[in-house]
């Protein structure tokens, strides 16, 4: 409509491209410009300065053989004082860009290895900005930044490499498990060692003091009775821990042990008193 009166609005940010019968003449700044239509002066375009951002997906091949998927971010904005460059040598921005990114992600990525691809994506996008940043300065553009934002691996990579890092997991869990295993079983070893030990001495000395005290009453008894020898006092204290012993098994209403004669001489003894218990039964 301003074109009817001969002026035009050049919105911000923007800048409109005035061509004089089809010929460029200047680049118009934001603000309100006269456009004289009748001597031949028109807008041929408004080219925008913002910033614009171009996402890309680059399918390429790792040294180890597996395919990829680079997706890259390239932000990228028109300078103003190269309006008339950005404006009239590329026909279409995008895809020249694309074209630079691919040539860019298939000459490097092919060198690395796919864990070297995750490591050094960093350097991939900075590879990639700096090849973009020379090519289009020419044509008016200047590239901002470039990111990897992605990597993608064909699907059964990815689960191939989710399947070996849950088996790598699982290993180590497993060594450690069986280490905690056999630190347990060595205290548990040591443990029963020291008390098997402490369990020896304490029967050793139990013994021990046995010893002492049947020493201690044989020298004793033989002293205070003229004419007994240690045989005689040995017998007469087996037979007093007899008694003793059968009393405590009869003082226990819930004892179960009987103590009986066993062994070859036992049974020849037992068989002996059984005939001499007949032979009295017949004569009487």
């Amino acid at each position: 409509m301003g074109q009817v009166f001969g002026c035009i609005q050049v919105d911000q940010s923007t800048v409109a491209i005035r061509e004089s019968f089809g010929k460029f003449d200047a680049v118009l700044d934001p603000g309100c410009h006269i456009m004289p239509w009748c001597i031949g002066m028109q807008t041929a375009g408004i080219l925008s300065l913002r910033i614009q951002q171009l996402d890309i997906r680059c399918e390429t091949k790792t040294k180890d053989n597996v395919f990829v998927t680079v997706v890259a971010s390239v932000q990228y904005r028109a300078l103003s004082e190269k309006a008339s460059d950005a404006f009239y040598k590329l026909s279409n921005t995008k895809e020249q860009i694309q074209a630079y990114v691919f040539d860019v992600i298939r000459s490097s990525v092919p060198k690395l290895e796919l864990d070297s691809v995750f490591e050094q994506k960093n350097e991939i996008a900075k590879a990639v900005e700096n090849e973009l940043g020379k090519a289009m300065s020419h044509y008016g553009f200047e590239i901002v930044q470039t990111l990897i934002v992605d990597i993608e691996p064909d699907e059964q990579v990815k689960r191939a490499m989710n399947e070996i890092n849950a088996a790598s997991r699982m290993r180590v869990a497993a060594n450690d498990k069986a280490e905690a295993e056999k630190i347990l079983q060595i205290k548990r070893a040591e443990g029963e060692a020291e008390s098997k030990y402490l369990s020896g001495l304490g029967i050793a000395r139990q013994r021990q003091a046995i010893v002492d005290g049947l020493r201690d009453s044989v020298l004793a008894f033989s002293s205070n009775v003229p004419g007994t020898t240690s045989k005689d006092v040995m017998d007469m204290v087996l037979v007093t821990q007899y008694f003793d012993t059968m009393k405590e098994i009869g003082a226990s209403s819930k004892s179960s042990s009987v103590f009986i004669p066993h062994g070859p001489g036992a049974v020849r003894d037992i068989a002996s008193q059984i005939r001499d218990g007949l032979l009295q039964g017949q004569t009487v």
